[in-house]
């Protein structure tokens, strides 16, 4: 472990005093507290709806590849459902590169979900395993400086993070102690989470991808105090809404010090992406029980929930899918599928690649245009 003689002294970095944690601020101010009341109200909701979906694999396959969708566009990494949903039948269809790096966040997401579900803790050999992931190498924390953080238009150098080395690890294992260790400042979670995103952030610890993993430590710390079961906050989509004012505000607590108009924009995050989320799975649910209505009505001798969750957990399904999750022959799956791609409802898409098929679900992939088309 780094040496810690830099954690004795507040580090100056530009016009900001980058300080380890936890602050010495009071940051539990009367207008933060007045904002939380409702954010926790809403991310209790949502937990509640999550836990009525009656297979997980429906909410982690689809919501967190809506998270990794949305993550990688706030980096202007911009992709669609249908080439992240055809990558995710592992059958060469997608050479988009921004489709791939959509889908190495969405690996990294659950993975980490994976293990902050058993574990409870986010690790330092976590954070680096998801970044690995994410950008498909092993260049670990930044040790070369002149990293700078410059405006998009003007090129104007904003902030300066941390160039030294050491420094950047002593201040990421700091980060790490404060994000698993409650004992070291008594604050709500989720004004917390506000909190150690920042720091991670001003600290910037890799030479890219900190934007998106950050974003995902984000959920994986909620997740680990059991505010969430499943990663379904798409605090990516509030910051996409509202892209200018996430980095002025990341910028304006560097320039002031002044935190509560950055801890009040990541509750108001919580809330409203909370809010769209239930009735994202909400309109989940509704189509589920359609689906289920016409298959259990019209091919009795072959429904069963499993293969309802079949069509929910892969948006973009194919033979073998089903096979494996039904337990059943080739030609049997084969049979379901086809069957189904050809009733009048047109619940299934049948598309033919090569001398394969795969089977889109048409009323999900509706639901997540007329999603996106709100955005």
């Amino acid at each position: 472990m780094p040496t810690t003689k830099y954690c004795d002294t507040f580090l100056i970095m530009g016009k900001y005093t980058l300080q380890p944690l936890p602050l010495k601020e009071e940051i539990e101010t009367k207008k933060v507290l007045k904002r939380l009341s409702s954010a926790r109200a809403a991310l209790a909701e949502l937990k509640g709806v999550s836990a009525t979906v009656p297979n997980e694999g429906i909410l982690i396959n689809t919501l967190a590849l809506q998270e990794a969708k949305d993550s990688s566009a706030v980096e202007n990494i911009i992709t669609t459902h249908d080439e992240l949903f055809r990558a995710e039948l592992n059958m060469n269809l997608v050479k988009n590169v921004a489709a791939k790096e959509v889908q190495h966040y969405a690996i990294a997401l659950k993975e980490g979900f994976e293990f902050v579900k058993m574990k409870k803790v986010i690790t330092n050999s976590l954070i680096l395993k998801m970044h690995q992931q994410l950008e498909q190498n092993d260049a670990g924390y930044r040790v070369i400086p002149g990293t700078d953080l410059k405006n998009d238009k003007t090129k104007e150098v904003v902030y300066t993070p941390p160039q030294d080395a050491e420094l950047i690890k002593v201040l990421m294992y700091n980060l790490i102690e404060y994000i698993n260790d409650d004992e070291l400042q008594d604050i709500d979670p989720v004004i917390k989470m506000a909190i150690i995103h920042h720091q991670f952030e001003s600290i910037h610890p890799f030479y890219d991808g900190n934007g998106r993993l950050g974003r995902i430590v984000n959920i994986l710390y909620l997740v680990s105090k059991e505010l969430l079961d499943y990663p379904t906050l798409y605090l990516s989509r509030y910051i996409i809404q509202n892209k200018g004012e996430y980095y002025r505000l990341l910028q304006h607590v560097r320039d002031t010090n002044d935190w509560d108009a950055w801890v009040i924009f990541m509750l108001d995050a919580v809330e409203s992406v909370s809010n769209q989320s239930i009735q994202l799975i909400k309109g989940i649910k509704k189509v589920m029980q359609e689906y289920k209505n016409v298959i259990r009505r019209d091919f009795k001798k072959f429904y069963s929930q499993d293969l309802i969750n079949n069509l929910f957990k892969h948006p973009y399904t194919k033979i073998e899918f089903v096979q494996h999750d039904l337990g059943v022959a080739r030609q049997t799956a084969s049979k379901y599928l086809n069957q189904i791609s050809e009733h009048p409802n047109n619940l299934l898409l049948k598309v033919k690649v090569g001398r394969h098929f795969y089977f889109i679900n048409n009323g999900l992939m509706k639901l997540f245009s007329e999603y996106d088309y709100k955005l």
